[in-house]
């Protein structure tokens, strides 16, 4: 029997069993239906969709198996399976009192062939829903009313439009005269709260629909209206009740449009709408709608843009209520994080009256000066924005005493302002490294001008190599901040950033040289970029990495990372469904998805640790989440995908705890791995540390011996662990605890790049280098203990 005709009884029948199955099998592996075509798809997931809690167990693990692979691929679906899907969905709707409408808009989307008739169960489906005092799915039920027919569908917006207001109202009148086409396609964004989020590419299709778009105008302009006249005193103050539950799923629908269309018209309105959602009209400490404004940072989240992020910020910092800015923070990191992979928008900086300056001798990033009468303001940006004053062109330690009596206005207009330039610089620099994996690229004259002379950005994109294709396949790197001259090239030259791994090694050794003699910090790591290539243990393994499994970590820390790095993860606990969890990330413009496993390991006094797993990745096909094997991921994709694993477990491995004193497993790991090969984002410290050492006062005393720096001093020499900052010393490898602390003279050694984990091992080369000047006395005992 076919494979398609077995699974189909396997659902059908509960006398009916799968053959073939080993003695020793799992008799909870579920079947393979890789070889079931698309079409057959669907017709499994409609009987399955017939399967009850009586179903056997084999029943259910088809099932599953069924819905597993509608996770990884579309079905499709012939009429009479559309059909049926239809009947088995009045019948939930009237024995369970709920059902998915937008299984059966998606079917008919994914017909096979003419669309059957199933204005019946829809008529049933409607009057179900009708009947209820809470309608779920308003926009996918008007879509199924309209396959019902005109007078369901007329029933149906009078019922959804009762008691809703005006933009609610709106907004149903609206969808019900689109087509039946865009009615489904509307659907899709059909949200069960407001928490959830349906896929981006059901939001891009409502974008492409011209009468919603033009209802998110209207919508947002009544929403901004409406809080003016709460702020005017036209409408009476409600702490939280500027709007309903409705209004602000609607209210956060047509925002999501918008921030997806890029509209122009939106940085206008954010300057009344969040403002009049965060601050009472009054003295009070509540908000108008905290509600509406979450969902606007939520939105923000999805489809950010840097307008909204900056006005998000600004909010920030003059809302009243306690817990509110705490919140924002949290939130503001994804936002950042999902502007960093929006690139299409995330370059755009306003120039905020800022002229290019020369100052100390340097091209300064911008220059802006306001007068407070006998004194000027000078606000700079160099690395970040500062706020000085000058009299007499001459500078002044300090807020004039003048100044702060007669223009306080000004200071913080000033002070808010170097605020928001640095929150500008900071996502803007999160853009440009989240442009590696897209393989961004820009027109040569719109980089000159918007970026390269941008009065804000042009500091930070001056110490960047970059690329300009001068000619047809035939790119140039240059290194602004040396390059007096940039390359000829047409206007529309393609430019993009230079990344190591599509140099040669001498190339980018030739680079770091230059930046190490230059003294040249980037804005973030690129000459010393770590690179991460296929193994061969990965050919092995085709679809999964072991490279960072089988780690301890601290796993608070970590869940602190994804979030910073843009990657989403449920929460793992001691509770049911907590023993495990994938982390997530999308690159490359939503083209590849990368999976990092982990799972709940135990706590360890009030800390909580996990332990690291597979990593994987996914293509998308069709719409839908494919795995891929490791040969088939784009290098550069690859490599940035596994430096964001690296970078979780180097900085939370409890191999980097110079404490760890406990025993048994958490013991054994510590010692193998705080002392293990290097992982390449220590083989990168070491590359500095070859270029940096001969240049330090301690070089006399320090030497690289593989995993290793070596430094002499008077009663000891010792083995600082380039991956972990773990200490050994000589001649027995006894450990020696040190509590990280910076001494005042480490931070003036020039780094490429910022690196936490190589400040801590200079600093530990430093003290340690005057192992005689030591005053701390635990630190005397363990070093004499052995000496």
């Amino acid at each position: 029997m076919h494979l398609a005709a077995r699974l189909m009884r396997a659902l059908t029948d509960p006398d009916f069993t799968l053959e073939d199955k080993n003695e020793d099998e799992d008799e909870d592996k579920r079947p393979d239906l890789s070889q079931v075509s698309d079409e057959e798809l669907g017709s499994l997931l409609v009987a399955a969709h017939r399967v009850g809690a009586s179903a056997t167990h084999t029943m259910t693990m088809v099932r599953f198996a069924v819905e597993d692979a509608v996770g990884e691929r579309q079905p499709r679906y012939t009429p009479e399976a559309c059909r049926r899907l239809f009947d088995t969905l009045a019948e939930r709707c009237e024995q369970h009192g709920w059902a998915d409408l937008t299984l059966g808009l998606g079917a008919l989307e994914h017909c096979t062939g003419p669309l059957p008739d199933v204005s019946g169960p829809a008529r049933t489906l409607v009057g179900f829903w009708l009947g209820k005092e809470t309608v779920r799915q308003p926009y996918a039920l008007l879509a199924v009313a309209g396959l019902a027919g005109e007078g369901t569908l007329r029933a149906a917006v009078e019922r959804l439009a009762r008691d809703v207001g005006p933009i609610v109202a709106d907004e149903i009148a609206v969808i019900a005269g689109l087509t039946p086409a865009e009615q489904a396609l509307l659907s899709e964004t059909d949200r069960e709260h407001r928490l959830a989020s349906p896929l981006a590419h059901a939001w891009h299709r409502s974008a492409d629909t011209p009468a919603y778009a033009a209802f998110a105008r209207r919508a947002l302009a009544a929403a901004a209206d409406r809080t003016d006249a709460i702020r005017a005193g036209e409408i009476p103050y409600r702490a939280d009740k500027a709007f309903t539950d409705r209004e602000i799923t609607s209210l956060g629908r047509a925002l999501r449009v918008a921030l997806l269309r890029d509209e122009p018209w939106l940085p206008e309105l954010f300057e009344r709408l969040l403002p009049g959602v965060a601050l009472a009209p009054t003295a009070a400490k509540t908000l108008p709608s905290q509600a509406l404004l979450y969902e606007v940072v939520r939105a923000a989240q999805d489809f950010p843009t840097p307008e909204l992020a900056t006005a998000i910020r600004t909010v920030r910092r003059t809302v009243r209520h306690a817990g509110v800015p705490k919140q924002l923070d949290k939130m503001l990191k994804k936002v950042d994080a999902a502007l960093a992979e929006r690139t299409d928008v995330a370059l755009r900086l306003p120039r905020l009256d800022f002229d290019t300056a020369t100052v100390g001798g340097f091209a300064a990033g911008g220059v802006l000066r306001r007068t407070a009468g006998d004194h000027q303001a000078v606000v700079v940006v160099t690395e970040t924005a500062t706020l000085t004053w000058e009299k007499d062109g001459r500078p002044v330690r300090g807020v004039p005493a003048q100044v702060r009596r007669d223009h306080a206005a000004l200071i913080k207009e000033l002070r808010d302002l170097v605020k928001r330039v640095n929150a500008q610089l900071i996502t803007f620099m999160r853009a440009l490294e989240g442009g590696f994996t897209v393989d961004a690229v820009h027109p040569y004259g719109w980089w000159r001008t918007e970026l390269a002379g941008h009065p804000l950005a042009r500091t930070l994109v001056r110490r960047l190599i970059w690329e300009i294709e001068v000619a047809p396949g035939q790119w140039r790197a240059v290194l602004p901040e040396t390059d007096e001259h940039l390359p000829d090239a047409p206007q529309d030259a393609s430019v993009r950033l230079w990344h190591p791994i599509r140099s040669e090694p001498d190339t980018v050794r030739a680079w770091r040289d230059l930046l190490v003699e230059r003294r040249i910090r980037q804005p973030f790591k690129q000459a010393f970029r770590e690179i991460y290539l296929l193994t061969p243990a990965e050919e092995q393994t085709r679809v999964h990495s072991n490279r960072f499994a089988a780690h301890l970590v601290h796993y608070r820390t970590m869940f602190a990372l994804f979030r910073a790095r843009g990657w989403k993860s449920g929460r793992l606990g001691p509770w049911d469904g907590g023993d495990g969890a994938e982390a997530e990330r999308t690159l490359a413009a939503g083209e590849w998805r990368v999976r990092f496993f982990h799972s709940w390991a135990d706590w360890a006094g009030d800390d909580e640790l996990a332990s690291t797993d597979q990593v994987r990745f996914d293509r998308r096909v069709a719409g839908t989440w494919r795995e891929a094997p490791l040969t088939d991921v784009p290098p550069l994709v690859f490599s940035e995908a596994m430096r964001d694993v690296d970078l979780f477990v180097g900085v939370t491995s409890i191999a980097a705890d110079p404490d760890r004193t406990d025993g048994g497993l958490r013991r054994t790991y510590w010692e193998r791995a705080g002392f293990a090969d290097l992982t390449e984002s220590a083989e990168a410290r070491r590359d500095v540390l070859e270029r940096i050492l001969p240049r330090l006062r301690i070089a006399d005393r320090c030497t690289l011996d593989g995993r290793f720096l070596l430094v002499r001093g008077d009663l000891r020499t010792y083995k600082i662990h380039l991956g972990s900052a773990n200490i050994l010393m000589e001649p027995d490898d006894s450990y020696l605890c040190i509590v990280p602390s910076r001494r005042p003279g480490d931070a003036k050694v020039f780094l490429p790049f910022e690196d936490d984990r190589l400040s801590l091992i200079l600093s530990k080369a430093f003290l340690l280098a005057a192992d005689t000047e030591i005053t701390d006395e635990s630190l005397h005992l363990q070093i004499k203990r052995g000496a």
